[in-house]
This record gives C-alpha cells, structure tokens and sequence, in this order.
C-alpha cells in the first residue's frame, strides 16, 4: 500500500506552529522550567526540520523523512566545528544563528533525535486518521 500524500497546507502549518513554539520558548514573554528552557528550541527547531521535509517530501514514508531530517539536523550541528570566518559572519545574523547555531553540543544532538521521533509519531498518528478517513469514504 502506497503512502498517501501529506496535505501541504496541514504541514505548513505545523511548520509555522512549531516555529513560533521554537521562538516562544527562547523569548522572555513565558518562564519555563530548567531542563524545558535549556532544551525546547533545538528539540522544536528539530521537529521544524521534519515538519519542512514533509513538505518537500509529501508522499515518502514517516521513517525516511525521520533519516533525512536527522541527517540534515546532524549535518547542521556538525558543521558547527568548522569555524570558517565566512560562515561565522554568517551565523552573527539572526537568521543565521537561528539555522546554524554557534557551538557544537552533544546534547543538541540528543535533542534534535527526541524532537524528529516526537514529530515522526505525530506523523504517523495524522497518516492513521487520513487513512481511517479515506477507508470511510469509500
């Protein structure tokens, strides 16, 4: 059975949630708890990265959208040990930094995994209902 394509509009807007979600958690508007403060914005920035792949990538599978979005996130962190002035004038603007990030962390890493298998199972969950909702119609 072949997967059904994802609805750019929903994902989208996951995208966008996510987003705002991200920057909400690094603004001084909401106080979050330690660990939660430390760790949300890779953890959603991660989600975001699946969230776009699913846009790209509308009708493959959830686990291969999960390696794609994990290897692009890796790359992302990786690349942060390469400190290139030119890339380093790029991460001092804002949307760089927001993209690139600064520092390699090995927790980041671990963030970003929880993140894409947290966005992967909500995934899944939507492609059950749309595939219990297209059973339904026929």
């Amino acid at each position: 059975m072949s997967t059904p394509r994802r609805s750019i509009f929903l994902y989208s807007g996951l995208v966008i949630i996510t987003m705002f979600l991200g920057l909400l958690s690094q603004s001084s508007l909401i106080e979050l708890p330690g660990i939660l403060a430390l760790y949300a914005g890779d953890t959603l920035w991660a989600m975001m990265v699946f969230w776009l792949f699913c846009c790209v990538r509308r009708g493959m599978r959830t686990a291969g959208i999960a390696l794609l979005a994990l290897g692009f996130a890796f790359a992302i962190e990786f690349s942060q040990l390469y400190q290139a002035q030119w890339l380093n004038d790029i991460r001092h603007t804002r949307l760089g930094a927001l993209v690139l990030g600064f520092g390699f962390k090995g927790s980041d890493l671990v963030c970003y995994t929880l993140g894409i298998l947290m966005a992967a199972g909500l995934d899944s969950l939507i492609a059950g209902r749309q595939k219990q909702h297209l059973q339904t119609l026929n």
